[in-house]
């Protein structure tokens, strides 16, 4: 006698439909469970044995069939299963193979997610939503979820959802009949997923709250634009921090497809909250440089996780002192810089988050934060070689993988109101630009997998989208003279064009491509170099 049924495995978060055939046959009594399962999938057989046992039926061959050679084959056999979320899978599998009553045609196109308590109860289990997605484009129609979950998994269209709390009655639904009564599931606890500051949300910090410094508002106005990675440096207390926790607030909301893409992360990490509706606001993660290599980069014993890196996926993520992270994790971000993806191997295990934030780096110029370049009369004890060593982090490889960099100067005491902007925007002004550059941009892409500027290939954009010709030949020169690098010369021509959209120009000229070679190389914004737009805006 043989029974399937189907549930899902996940490689990150990329699910695939996995069906578990259930043999019962005469021989020597024992389970067999085949199809490189993991520990926790072993001890799944206990598990399932003795919720059945304790699990009260109508029927009487509704039991674990103990007279009985027991095969539950895990396919297919080469990839790797992982989770105790394959629990109400096998355990109906076997139910169906010993009890004809339990109709094949209810199991076929369904999927059985969930954990089993040696009660026959339902346990909640991460990464439901990315599994239902993946059980949806393999033509899954019906899912079987832990009660708590269901509206996660509705987050999927088309798809017939189904909330239970016990193993009888996922039965008594397959089979058609009364559906018995069980205690409810006790709801995965989640984790916020919006950082806050004090009692104060991110979303709500205002950028007409940073006086002075307007070239670097102007600066994170167009990483905000185009998605561009952003170094900011300069003596502490002058702002670095105050205007990154502004950017969240510079974003406009998630679209459909980037919401359901960001909450299937959240759900892997099992921090979305019971009852809790798709992420809309692009994220924001801080994490301190004494954080473990696996919560930044994410990995972790057992099974492995998404890091703060594919938690701010379509966000920000902010590195704070940048060169006090482990060398470690500083070149671990060379993927994700580039990329936009993380991949992550432990043994078996092999993964790959997505990891498409904005990455905003802050450093201050030495160790002890007190050195400025241009004044006389720093109070910096460094000496000039631990300057150099320090500032080495954000050097090389990485920082040529960086599209803007400032230098943020503190704003003394009565000079903000003779500074170029008079009046500081608000970040509801600055966003009605932002949006506006970004559904440009959302034009000009449609179709191709890339969304903003920040993300379009370098042949791509040279073919298809290229600078004005005098500013493509002196993008050219500044190769040719070496002050730029092929990457730093692709990554220039993506500025420009996020300053092109944020001026409502159709094709970036050489004062575009002049503004984003003084973003990248930190030099000064003179108010003479800036767009047309901007230079309106402060007069």
């Amino acid at each position: 006698m043989v029974a399937t049924t189907h549930t899902v495995s996940l490689q990150g978060t990329v699910g695939h439909v996995v069906d578990v055939q259930v043999d019962l046959a005469a021989g020597v009594v024992g389970t067999s469970l085949v199809g490189r399962p993991d520990t926790s999938i072993n001890e799944a057989r206990d598990r399932c044995k003795a919720a059945i046992g304790n699990t009260v039926f109508d029927s009487d061959k509704r039991r674990w069939p103990n007279t009985r050679r027991v095969t539950i084959l895990l396919s297919p056999t080469d990839l790797p299963k992982r989770g105790p979320h394959f629990d109400l899978a096998i355990a109906v599998a076997v139910l169906a193979a010993a009890d004809p009553t339990i109709p094949a045609a209810a199991l076929r196109g369904t999927a059985l997610v969930g954990e089993l308590t040696l009660d026959g109860r339902v346990r909640c289990v991460p990464g439901v939503l990315p599994m239902v997605m993946a059980a949806a484009a393999r033509g899954i129609h019906t899912v079987f979820v832990p009660e708590p979950q269901v509206e996660e998994a509705r987050m999927v269209e088309g798809l017939s959802v189904f909330g239970i709390r016990s193993l009888g009655q996922t039965v008594a639904l397959l089979a058609g009949e009364e559906v018995p009564d069980a205690p409810p599931v006790e709801a995965m606890t989640g984790s916020p997923l919006l950082t806050w500051r004090g009692e104060q949300r991110l979303d709500d910090l205002d950028l007409a709250d940073v006086l002075g410094i307007p070239d670097t508002r102007y600066a994170v106005e167009v990483a905000a634009a185009g998605g561009h990675h952003l170094l900011l440096t300069g003596p502490k207390g002058s702002g670095k921090t105050t205007i990154a926790e502004r950017i969240p607030g510079l974003l406009p909301d998630l679209t459909d497809a980037e919401s359901l893409e960001l909450t299937a992360v959240h759900s892997l990490c099992g921090s979305l909250p019971p009852g809790s509706t798709r992420i809309t606001r692009p994220p924001f993660r801080n994490p301190h440089h004494s954080a473990s290599r696996s919560g930044i980069l994410g990995g972790g014993t057992g099974r492995v996780r998404p890091g703060d890196v594919s938690k701010a996926h379509l966000g920000v993520l902010f590195l704070d002192e940048f060169p006090l992270f482990p060398s470690d994790v500083v070149d671990a971000l060379r993927e994700p810089l580039e990329a936009g993806e993380i991949s992550i191997s432990r043994g078996e295990d092999d993964a790959t988050f997505p990891a498409r934030a904005m990455f905003v780096f802050a450093s201050n110029p030495c160790r002890c934060g007190e050195y400025h370049p241009w004044a006389r009369d720093h109070r910096c004890t460094c000496s000039e070689q631990a300057r150099r060593e320090y500032r080495a982090k954000v050097s090389g490889p990485v920082a040529d993988r960086i599209d803007i960099t400032r230098f943020v100067e503190p704003v003394r005491d009565g000079s903000a109101g003779s500074l170029p902007f008079e009046r500081p925007e608000s970040s509801a002004e600055v966003r009605v630009r932002v949006a506006a550059a970004r559904d440009r941009q959302g034009e000009r892409y449609a179709g191709l997998p890339w969304r903003l500027n920040a993300h379009a290939p370098g042949p791509a954009l040279r073919e298809e989208w290229p600078l004005a010709p005098l500013a493509a030949a002196r993008l050219e020169d500044e190769v040719m003279r070496t002050r730029l690098t092929r990457r730093g010369a692709v990554r220039a021509h993506r500025v420009a064009w996020s300053v092109a959209d944020l001026a409502g120009l159709e094709r970036p000229g050489p004062e575009e491509l002049d503004v984003a070679l003084r973003l990248r190389s930190a030099a000064p914004l003179l108010m003479g170099s800036l767009p047309r737009m901007v230079r309106g805006r402060t007069a």
